[in-house]
């Protein structure tokens, strides 16, 4: 359009003229050579990444499984004992391992999606190993252990109350995992100052 050294800006938007030699390959360009240019919510983000909330929800998790080790239940009658989760899965209710497999699983599951569209993804995945916990404890709960043969006596402990609660802000965080689509912050473009025409 212009000879080299004719001018130095466009005279119709004042953006800096640049030798075409200089300029990065137009999209068109990449369409030719096979690359397809990736949308924004394809876009692989780094693996620190902790955004949309991911960060939360892993937070959510590892703070979840320390609690199946803690004292769900105090024991009074026929003696006085404290059972973690742990001990009532090993000796009594084996469904209860469910709830720490439920959070080792989830921090790996919400951990390896690296970009936008993979966290959408797995929002049912996340959100169905976050209710897990809730519903075990709402089992226990609701259909608290009793004696056929004799007085059972005891309390729920708070990390009982404490997973159920975790888990509730888990399900709300998994079912908004990865964010609305229209709200992205892109890493090309304008905004990082390169040149679009």
């Amino acid at each position: 359009m212009f000879e080299e050294g004719e001018s130095k800006t466009c005279p119709v938007c004042g953006m800096a003229l640049t030798p075409f030699e200089k300029l990065p390959p137009s999209h068109d360009a990449h369409a030719e050579d096979g690359f397809v240019p990736a949308m924004p919510e394809t876009e692989l983000l780094p693996v620190t990444y902790l955004g949309r909330g991911k960060g939360p929800l892993v937070a959510v998790a590892l703070l979840g499984l320390p609690l199946f080790f803690l004292p769900w239940i105090h024991l009074r009658i026929p003696y006085a004992e404290e059972l973690s989760a742990f001990d009532l899965s090993r000796h009594r209710l084996g469904w209860l391992w469910a709830v720490a497999v439920a959070w080792t699983v989830l921090v790996p599951t919400v951990l390896s999606r690296r970009s936008i569209v993979q966290m959408r993804g797995a929002r049912v995945a996340a959100a169905f190993l976050a209710a897990i916990p809730a519903v075990s404890a709402a089992i226990l709960l609701l259909r608290p252990p009793h004696g056929q043969l004799f007085t059972v006596q005891f309390s729920y402990g708070w990390p009982l109350y404490g997973t159920l609660a975790l888990s509730l802000v888990g399900l709300g965080l998994a079912l908004r995992l990865g964010g609305p689509v229209d709200d992205i912050r892109v890493t090309r473009g304008s905004s990082k100052g390169q040149t679009l025409h």
